[in-house]
C-alpha cells in the first residue's frame, strides 16, 4: 500500500494556488487506483485533435526550470490520449532523447545533421519504444558545435523550419521542440519554426529574471522572421506549497499573463527526476505520482485549448 505524505498548505497561499495544490495532493492519495503504464490517464476517449499540426517551442534561457521535463511529459501525455506527437530534441545535452529511450550517442544521425548537412528529418526520427503515437528526433553532443557552424550558412535562422516543412507531418498533431537553455541560434531556429511558445517558469524568484529578455526576443522574431509566432502557454513548475515564495511567484505570473498561464501547477516530485534514468517519461514510470497527474492535467488543458483555435 502506498504511503503518501501530504504537503501542508501555507496559510499565505492565494485561494487559486491552494485549490491547485489541494487538487494535486488529493490526486496523489488515489495513486493506487491510477492507470497502469501505457494506459490513458486522460479520462474516457481520445482528446480532440487540433485543426492542424501545432508546432510548440518550449523555451526559457534559464537552466533548471523544467523545459525538458515539461516537453517530454506533455508530449507523452498527449500521445497516450490519441494524439500523434513528435519531440524534436534541440538541446546538445540530449536529455529529452534519454527520457524517451532514443539512442543519441556515437554515430546516430541527429538534429545536427539536419540543421548543418541538410539531412532529411525522416532519416533521424524514431518511434519511442512502447509509445506508438510518440516519436523523437534525437540530439547528440555534436549539436553543441551547430551554434558556430550555422553562422556562415544561408538562412541560418530558418534551417529547422525548412526541415520540418519538408517532413511529412500530415499525420502529426503536435511537434514539441525542446530548446537549449540559451538564446542562441538553436533557440532562434526553434522560434522561427514554431507557431507557439511554451515557457516553463520555476516558482522561484530567479526564474523571473531574464523572462523579459526572452519575451523581447520572441517579439523581435515575430516582427522580423515569424509573424505567426505567439506566446500561447506558460507552465508553473516545481511548485512547493510549503513556501510563501512559490505562491507569490505564481500570483505574480498569473496577474501579468492572465489566461496564458495554465490552471494546473506542476509540483516538485522525486518521480519526475527519477523517470529519465529508466528511459521513461513519468507518465509510464509512475502514472499515479503527483507529477504524472499534474502533467496529464496540463496536457489536457493544452489539447482542449488547441481544439478551440
Amino acid at each position: 500500500m502506498a504511503i503518501v505524505t501530504q504537503t501542508p498548505l501555507n496559510p499565505g497561499d492565494s485561494p487559486l494556488v491552494r485549490e491547485a495544490l489541494s487538487s494535486v495532493v488529493s490526486r496523489e492519495t488515489s495513486a493506487t487506483q491510477a492507470a497502469q503504464p501505457g494506459e490513458s490517464l486522460g479520462g474516457n476517449g481520445a482528446w480532440p485533435r487540433p485543426p492542424k499540426c501545432r508546432v510548440i517551442a518550449v523555451a526559457n534561457q534559464k537552466g533548471g526550470v523544467g523545459k525538458t521535463t515539461t516537453s517530454v511529459n506533455i508530449a507523452a501525455a498527449l500521445s497516450m490520449n490519441g494524439q500523434r506527437v513528435l519531440v524534436v530534441d534541440l538541446d546538445p545535452q540530449g536529455n529529452a532523447s534519454t527520457a524517451l529511450a532514443t539512442e543519441h550517442r556515437g554515430d546516430v544521425p541527429d538534429v545536427y545533421q539536419v540543421l548543418v548537412d541538410d539531412l532529411p528529418m525522416t532519416e533521424i526520427v524514431k518511434q519511442v519504444p512502447d509509445m506508438p503515437n510518440l516519436y523523437c528526433a534525437p540530439a547528440t553532443i555534436d549539436l553543441a558545435g551547430a551554434e558556430i557552424e550555422l553562422v556562415s550558412l544561408v538562412a541560418r535562422e530558418a534551417r529547422l523550419r525548412r526541415a520540418l516543412a519538408a517532413y511529412d507531418a500530415v499525420e502529426l498533431d503536435y511537434i514539441v521542440i525542446d530548446c537549449p537553455p540559451s538564446l542562441g541560434l538553436l533557440t532562434v531556429n526553434a522560434l522561427v519554426a514554431a507557431d507557439e511558445v511554451m515557457i516553463p517558469i520555476q516558482c522561484e524568484y530567479y526564474a523571473l529574471e531574464g523572462l523579459g529578455q526572452l519575451l523581447r526576443n520572441v517579439d523581435l522574431i515575430k516582427v522580423h522572421l515569424n509573424p505567426s509566432l505567439r506566446l500561447s502557454t506558460i507552465v508553473l513548475t516545481m511548485y512547493d506549497g510549503r513556501t510563501r515564495l512559490a505562491s507569490q511567484v505564481a500570483e505574480e505570473v498569473r496577474s501579468h499573463f492572465g489566461d496564458t498561464v495554465l490552471k494546473t501547477v506542476i509540483p516538485r516530485s522525486v518521480r519526475l527526476s527519477e523517470a529519465p534514468s529508466y528511459g521513461q517519461s513519468v507518465m509510464t514510470y509512475d502514472p499515479g505520482s503527483s507529477g504524472a497527474m499534474a502533467y496529464m492535467d496540463a496536457a489536457r488543458e493544452i489539447a482542449y485549448r488547441g481544439a478551440a483555435l
